[in-house]
């Protein structure tokens, strides 16, 4: 067993396909004997994979700042809520309480959310599995433009070494269990100064 993370959107009057793609995804996530740690709210995407997780036996942990408490209601019968200070704290706290990362349909701060992991991961800061899940295209234009960065110089090819971009919610979820967790080596010549040993995030080399 371990607990994945997932990032997805609060907001509602968007496409029900996200907020059924998200009930999918954590029931599933509860049926494969996994936990869920996710932001904390009862609503859209975050409400539904929660809903759903606990549904199918996952330990739920909601993690929400406090300023959001009164914006963004916890759902009754979650498992915990955990308050922090700010997002840096909550994004904090998901991150160490969790052993992998799933990204569904959301907004900027989703893509907040998934930046700041995925760069964590591919400098090697960390070493657990990412994968984003967009099956109804949400972020298709995103993934080009990404693309771009590749074959202009701004990003390395590797990057997408680190994420495993799916529209299948078995093929993202595969991933979260099976992927290696290698740390990510740079060349040496594209090594930022005398930064050459990465450091850990506790986890065995």
């Amino acid at each position: 067993m371990s607990t994945i993370c997932l990032y997805g959107s609060a907001s509602g009057g968007i496409d029900p396909a996200h907020v059924e793609l998200a009930a999918t995804v954590g029931r599933r996530i509860g049926e494969r004997g996994h936990d869920l740690v996710y932001g904390g709210g009862g609503t859209s995407v975050m409400g539904a994979a929660e809903a759903a997780a606990r549904a199918a036996g996952a330990r739920t942990t909601g993690v929400m700042p406090q300023a959001l408490l009164d914006l963004e209601l916890p759902p009754p019968g979650l498992g915990e809520l955990v308050v922090t200070s700010d997002m840096r704290e909550r994004k904090a706290q998901m991150d160490v309480r969790s052993d992998a990362f799933i990204v569904l349909p959301g907004g900027l701060g989703t893509l907040e959310e998934l930046f700041e992991i995925w760069v964590a991961r591919t400098i090697g800061l960390h070493t657990k599995p990412l994968a984003v899940l967009d099956s109804a295209g949400h972020y298709a234009g995103l993934k080009t433009w990404l693309e771009t960065l590749v074959d202009s110089g701004f990003a390395r090819p590797l990057v997408f070494d680190c994420v495993c971009w799916t529209d299948d919610p078995e093929e993202a979820l595969d991933h979260l269990e099976s992927a290696p967790r290698e740390r990510v080596q740079l060349p040496s010549s594209e090594i930022v100064g005398s930064f050459a040993v990465f450091p850990t995030d506790g986890e065995d080399e």
